[in-house]
């Protein structure tokens, strides 16, 4: 078994579908590996409570999927959290709301999570485990959205209104098997409800393309790097047409210049366009032919698939009858998805210390690469 963790470097990056018929039609899309956008750790080792954390890299910007016990993340990196993609509020997925909560009380910020139906009514019920009297200068907002299968459901928490819950109307629409739960211009998370005896989401979080600046070429032209890059990269993930022009404030050694632009000719010159990176998350389902059908469509090509083997294959029974997967299944699962690596944890304490028997097992119906991933870095 692979103890690396080459998923964080240089990959055949991937598409979504929408993405890649997009870029496709222009001469200017290449198939490099470049630098990734992302990089993922676990939080906890693999047998403690689920949850991974997706850096976006170069902007102070980071997903969680999960909320169990979080203390491995110190308060920087947890403020740094955004998005928050729960997958059911069983105590191991959910007890670290607290503490993300207790982090970012006092900050000008909103957290926005999504989730399963009845996701509005647990964070409530947190809310309301606590008096608030004292808050009401507070900026901190909670935004909850909540997948039904016929509506979304929105909420807001205000730490200045005292958390008190104020509800939009629900949005009507028909839950696909795959479905989107939230599009930014850099990257898509889409989700399938899977069944834990509860619903149980997993999610693929998919860079819709990847924009590498040549530092090399911008010095050849006399153009500092800088903010001004991170527009360029924004425009292009919004779709701005070759033609559209701004102006970039630059700053060199001794001085600040403010430049017009052309955008076609900025990615001409200075930039790489190359396929985007998947991940899927994958915890708390058993093994049936609904699951695997749901998994498998949302896991399509990967390129790492982080899956739960909480139990071995030899007490399947058990893991049949407690709603949970494998390492056999798991490796399963990520051959039929097509998935280049496999990450599995969430395993059960009754196997301490046999992590590596878990991922061999994972790794032998797999037949690809179950690796490690580092854990995060306080």
């Amino acid at each position: 078994v692979a103890c690396s963790h080459p998923h964080v470097f240089a990959h055949t990056l991937r598409f979504s579908a929408h993405g890649f018929l997009a870029l496709t039609k222009h001469a200017w899309f290449l198939e490099v590996p470049m630098t990734p956008s992302f990089s993922t750790y676990l939080i906890n080792d693999p047998f403690g409570d689920p949850g991974l954390y997706v850096e976006v890299r170069w902007s102070k910007r980071a997903l969680l999927f999960d909320l169990g016990a979080n203390d491995g993340l110190s308060p920087t990196r947890l403020l740094r959290a955004s998005d928050v993609f729960i997958s059911h509020t069983h105590m191991d997925h959910f007890i670290g709301f607290d503490r993300l909560l207790r982090v970012a009380l006092g900050r000008g910020k909103t957290i926005r999570f999504y989730g399963p139906p009845g996701l509005i009514s647990n964070i409530e019920g947190k809310l309301k485990g606590y008096t608030w009297n004292l808050v009401d200068g507070y900026p901190l907002k909670l935004e909850v959205r909540e997948f039904h299968v016929d509506a979304i459901h929105v909420a807001h928490f205000h730490a200045a209104d005292a958390f008190a819950l104020k509800v939009e109307n629900p949005i009507t629409w028909k839950r696909e098997k795959v479905f989107p739960v939230l599009e930014d211009p850099m990257f898509s998370v889409r989700a399938v409800a899977l069944n834990h005896r509860i619903p149980s989401f997993g999610f693929v979080l998919e860079e819709k393309f990847h924009v590498n600046v040549n530092r090399e070429r911008l010095h050849e032209a006399g153009l500092p790097v800088g903010s001004w890059l991170k527009d360029v990269k924004q425009y292009l993930w919004e779709g701005r047409p070759d033609n559209f022009s701004f102006t970039a404030t630059l700053y060199f050694e001794h001085k600040k210049e403010e430049r017009e632009f052309e955008l076609g000719e900025v990615r001409r010159r200075f930039t790489t366009i190359t396929r985007g990176q998947k991940f899927a998350y994958i915890v708390d389902c058993r093994y049936d032919q609904e699951n695997e059908e749901k998994i498998i469509a949302l896991a399509q090509g990967v390129d790492v698939l982080f899956c739960e083997a909480l139990y071995l294959e030899q007490d399947a029974d058990k893991a049949n009858e407690r709603y949970h997967l494998t390492a056999r299944q798991a490796g399963i699962l990520a051959q039929k998805a097509g998935a280049r690596e496999l990450v599995v944890f969430h395993f059960s304490p009754r196997y301490t210390g046999m992590a590596e028997t878990i991922r061999r097992e994972a790794n032998d119906s797999f037949k690809g690469h179950c690796v490690e991933t580092p854990l995060i870095i306080t």
